[in-house]
């Protein structure tokens, strides 16, 4: 008997120390969870479609090596709270700094992925753009969107800040950082 139990604890001891099933990763390099959202990459479209599903447009700048990006998805949108938020809230198209697909901007123009990032002063990976929720009647995503976060955050800050745009915190006077301050200690009272 005893020695039944010491193998069912060893079995156990494996099971709970085996690794959780690492995010896939794709041919271009860039990890592929399941939700994120494959479209033409048009953002006239891509805005109207999230939309239509009651969402928030959010474009993820990543690109292959980018220990930053792996860490947010190993350490960070495993988080439930958060894969729920990125999936139930929010249409997320990845775009690979470095890629050749095409994007076509509100105002029409057309860019490969690396000379998008370009126009929209995306330079470090992983960047968020979070979209307005309407199309705008000029300009690119660069003028319109509503916040831009560029780099790795810890599973609090992420969430906050998905929380902060859900909520248009944007809209009003009180800054991220001290939205961030606000709630982190409103957790701790």
């Amino acid at each position: 008997m005893k020695l039944l139990n010491l193998i069912s604890a060893g079995l156990l001891a494996l099971v709970v120390a085996a690794p959780v099933q690492a995010t896939p990763v794709g041919e271009d390099g860039l990890h592929k969870p399941d939700w994120l959202v494959e479209t033409f990459r048009d953002m006239r479209d891509d805005l109207e479609d999230a939309q239509a599903e009651g969402k928030r447009l959010l474009l993820m700048f990543e690109q292959r090596g980018c220990i930053y990006c792996t860490r947010m998805h190993e350490n960070v949108y495993p988080d439930p709270e958060i894969t729920r938020m990125l999936t139930e809230d929010f249409m997320v198209v990845q775009i690979n700094l470095f890629g050749n697909v095409p994007i076509t901007d509100f105002d029409g123009t057309t860019l490969d992925e690396r000379d998008m990032a370009r126009r929209w002063g995306v330079v470090f990976t992983p960047t968020m753009i979070f979209a307005p929720e309407h199309v705008p009647e000029s300009g690119s995503m660069r003028d319109a969107a509503v916040m831009t976060m560029p780099g790795a955050f810890e599973r609090g800050t992420t969430r906050l800040m998905l929380q902060w745009v859900l909520e248009k915190g944007y809209e009003g006077e009180e800054h991220f950082q001290h939205y961030v301050a606000r709630m982190l200690q409103a957790r701790s009272d």
